[in-house]
């Protein structure tokens, strides 16, 4: 059945009521045509209910996301800058970082700029830069229920390696509030690399608020430096945009249900008859996840990433032994569900948050250091 406006229907019902299914949603491939967004291509998914624009040369990573016309995902002023605008020394990354509803970090590093065995990173890695090379895109019926898809490939190589493909398909269904991401990194060289990836999920105003919260299955966090310890006991809590903030972050082991389910969302229940974005994800697939407020003027935002490591940089990764890799010819999978909650799905999650941390405030470690330690042993 699709459910749209709030009946529920079946295939023939709708399909007697409408002209096609573009008419109520679906997907289409456009190009953007000036400024330094030029000759971008990007695609329209509609589900009746979300609207996102995916950003086919940005590793299909998703910009401008909106529930019945509300935004969802926090916008930066740099615009969808076009791939061959990377600058990938240092913080030249930010100059193109449009964020939106997801900007992917990776493969073979993420987080803050550094030196590893010699080699100079910056930050955040190169996939999100990185053009795809389409393989499908379209919707077709499955019995009552209309699927809408977007499938591509990245990659990031180079003369010597590495070698790394991302294979990414998008999905959502016609009157769905979510969408699924499904992930396949391949090393196609010789080598073994370093597997880094991370997913930046970027929540921004109106979901983003004065009174708003952000709700986790968190059972231990860590601020990551004297910043992010000045109010840690309030990581939870959205106040107003401050004049010159500084961004806070802090790293979280979350609980999972019986599932291996993590939960994280930010919610805004003075907002209609309140309204959250959540995102699900595999804990044994992405056993890291941090927590970004950014509540300036202007970078008003909570980033919600789940990731396969912190964001000290790969040097860091490998000194602490938690750096990930990925063997020749072998693959990775990581799937993530991303969506919006309305009204009385709000308390249905935070009861569920509840049950999987048995009602537990999640417990502050003072130091990196000791977080890893602690939590070293998920790795193994």
């Amino acid at each position: 059945m699709v459910t749209l406006y709030g009946k529920a229907l079946k295939k023939e019902e709708l399909l007697r009521s409408i002209g096609g299914v573009e008419q109520v949603g679906g997907i289409k491939l456009f190009k953007i045509s000036d400024g330094a967004e030029k000759d971008v291509r990007v695609a329209l998914m509609r589900t009746g209910e979300l609207s996102l624009l995916i950003i086919i040369d940005r590793c299909l990573d998703i910009a401008n996301a909106e529930y019945r016309g509300i935004p969802i995902g926090w916008i930066s002023p740099t615009g969808i800058a076009s791939p061959y605008f990377f600058e990938p020394e240092k913080f030249g990354w930010l100059r193109g970082f449009f964020a939106g509803l997801l900007t992917t970090c990776g493969l073979t590093y993420m987080g803050a700029p550094t030196i590893d065995q010699g080699e100079e990173l910056g930050l955040h890695g190169r996939i999100s830069y990185s053009p795809a090379k389409l393989s499908s895109v379209g919707g077709r019926w499955e019995g009552d229920e209309y699927v809408i898809w977007i499938e591509g490939e990245m990659r990031e190589a180079k003369v010597f390696e590495p070698n790394l493909v991302l294979r990414r398909r998008i999905e959502s269904r016609l009157g769905e509030r979510k969408i699924k991401i499904f992930d396949e990194v391949v090393n196609e060289g010789w080598i073994r690399q370093p597997l880094m990836i991370l997913y930046h999920i970027n929540i921004g105003f109106p979901i983003v608020a004065d009174g708003s919260r952000f709700i986790s299955t968190s059972r231990l966090y860590v601020p990551r430096d004297e910043e992010a310890r000045k109010d840690a006991e309030k990581y939870d809590q959205i106040h107003e945009p401050v004049k010159e903030y500084r961004e806070k972050v802090y790293f979280h082991d979350l609980a999972v249900d019986g599932d291996g389910y993590a939960y994280a969302a930010v919610i805004n229940e003075r907002l209609l008859d309140g309204l959250g974005v959540y995102v699900r994800f595999r804990k044994d697939q992405l056993n890291r996840f941090i927590e970004w407020k950014m509540l300036g003027e202007g970078t008003y935002v909570i980033g919600m990433e789940p990731a396969n490591a912190l964001v000290m940089g790969r040097d860091k990764e490998r000194k602490w032994g938690t750096l990930q890799y990925i063997s020749p010819q072998d693959h990775r999978r990581f799937e993530l569900e991303i969506g919006v909650i309305v009204g009385e799905e709000i308390r249905s999650f935070k009861e569920r948050v509840a049950a999987i941390t048995r009602g537990v405030k999640s417990r502050m470690i003072e130091g990196v250091e000791e977080f890893i330690e602690e939590t070293k042993a998920q790795l193994k």
